[in-house]
């Protein structure tokens, strides 16, 4: 068969597949349109009293819709700039074989030489004390938050929810009281603080707020995701605990969030479409690199391990194989997509898995994806598993380029890549994935209230540019 005809047999299927309830309703109101024309005053009215009490059970029903309404990331000065160079010179004092290890990672992460580490971690050798992740954490976090506030404009004392996620740094006082403090904020704010749920935290924390909010409607919320990475800096000798050294940098963001779709005459960016839960599978692995002698080449550079990132796919399918099915939320797939996944299902269960089971085409549900810059394995993973293109990739692999892997916050600077590209468009849909410590995979689903105009005082400012840029396979580092 012509491949002509072959796509236009594919598009009637796909005009049918995802316009079928449409062309069924249709003629079906059509017939009670006539029916209802020669009823009597008394059966009108009691047809249009069941129509008015259907239509307020279910409004009742419905959740509350979730709007961000803007949101700012943390962009490091330029002093702080870890090149390749500068980092050489930071990790000079380790141990012979650990550097030797450290520059081969760093030369396959897909870091760029902007990205930035903190002071204490610029110190030859580093000095990662407590009083130094603290002024790392109040450099960060308050000027994400004057950001947000400044563009939003919103009054501190106006906050009613705030929850601080942090990957592995757990203060005293915590980093929520630290901005409560900072802010002057009221004495009611519920506020909450988040640590240990590595790169998900930011999704889960969204997950709070979104709880929180169904409760509380008049309620703003404002969630901060930070990386505090001094402490974490590691000066041992064991691999797997140095490559976090290599891929992790200075990053933050600040989200606020309300059920109000305008605010201050600003009309919120996005709308919350759909917020998938952590699911951890059961397999006892660690969310570090697990090297072997044996294939060093498999994670050089790398964030997973080939061991880890089959689990990852795991995560990954359920994760995504979630958004199927209703019970778990608001389906994003088009029904022509649908009925081919039921149909495969069905299929395999039939003939006993003998079909290989068929991947949704997500690139029909979502015009933008966001995946946590956790490395480069973790995007190549994702794209691969997807089937994506290098442009619905760009804004991951440009944010590892720029920031490093900021951790949580990373899917807020890839969306601000997008912002900042002139990409975002009304009703355009993003899928936003996560990985954390776990194992954990987490997404959400926003869809843009408003077609965003290329943003002024965002951290992409002065080098969007330069993106995409070209990231060899290897890159050397600088003498």
């Amino acid at each position: 068969m012509p491949p002509q005809i072959i796509s236009d047999n594919k598009l009637g299927y796909q005009f049918l597949a995802n316009h079928l309830v449409a062309l069924i309703s249709v003629p079906i109101l059509l017939i009670l349109i006539i029916q209802v024309i020669h009823l009597d005053p008394f059966q009108i009215w009691c047809f249009s009293f069941l129509l008015i009490f259907l239509s307020s059970l279910r409004n009742m029903s419905k959740s509350r819709t979730i709007y961000l309404v803007d949101f700012a990331c943390y962009k490091a000065p330029a002093e702080l700039r870890a090149s390749f160079g500068t980092f050489s010179k930071i990790i000079s004092k380790s141990e012979p074989e650990s550097l030797e290890f450290q520059h081969k990672v760093s030369e396959r992460t897909g870091l760029g030489e902007e990205t930035c580490l903190p002071p204490a971690l610029h110190l030859i050798p580093p000095n990662p004390t407590l009083k130094a992740s603290r002024e790392e954490a109040e450099r960060v976090i308050f000027s994400a938050m004057d950001s947000l506030l400044l563009k939003s404009g919103l009054n501190p004392k106006d906050i009613d929810i705030l929850v601080v996620n942090s990957t592995v740094w757990c203060s005293i006082p915590s980093l929520s009281s630290m901005v409560i403090n900072k802010y002057k904020m009221k004495d009611s704010v519920k506020s909450f603080n988040i640590s240990g749920m590595g790169c998900s935290g930011s999704l889960i924390s969204m997950s709070i707020v979104r709880d929180l909010l169904q409760v509380h409607p008049n309620y703003k919320a404002v969630v901060i995701s930070a990386e505090i990475i001094t402490t974490s800096y590691y000066q041992g000798k064991e691999r797997s605990m140095l490559v976090p050294n290599c891929l992790f940098r200075m990053g933050g963001a600040a989200i606020f969030l309300s059920t109000r779709k305008t605010f201050h005459n600003i009309r919120a960016k996005y709308r919350l479409v759909h917020l998938i839960r952590s699911h951890t599978t059961d397999d006892d692995k660690s969310y570090n690199c697990v090297y072997k002698k044996e294939d060093p080449e498999g994670i050089l550079g790398v964030w997973l391990s080939k061991d880890l990132m089959a689990v990852a796919g795991k995560g990954l399918k359920l994760n995504l194989t979630a958004l199927v099915f209703p019970t778990l939320g608001p389906l994003v797939l088009p029904a022509s997509e649908k009925i081919k996944y039921f149909i495969n299902f069905i299929a395999r269960k039939m003939f006993k898995h003998r079909w290989r089971p068929y991947v949704p085409d997500f690139k029909q549900a979502f015009e933008h994806f966001c995946i946590h810059a956790g490395g480069r394995a973790v995007i190549d993973g994702v794209q691969d598993s997807l089937q994506l293109s290098m442009e619905q990739a760009e804004a991951s692999r440009s944010t590892l380029h720029r920031f490093g892997n900021t951790s949580s916050s990373s899917l807020w600077y890839e969306m601000s890549y997008i912002e900042a590209k002139g990409r975002m468009k009304k009703g355009d849909r993003i899928l936003q994935i996560s990985f954390g410590s776990g194992y954990k995979c987490n997404s959400a689903v926003w869809e843009c209230t408003e077609t965003v105009e290329t943003p002024t005082g965002e951290p992409w400012m002065d080098c969007i540019d330069k993106y995409p840029a070209c990231i060899p396979q290897l890159i050397k580092s600088a003498d």
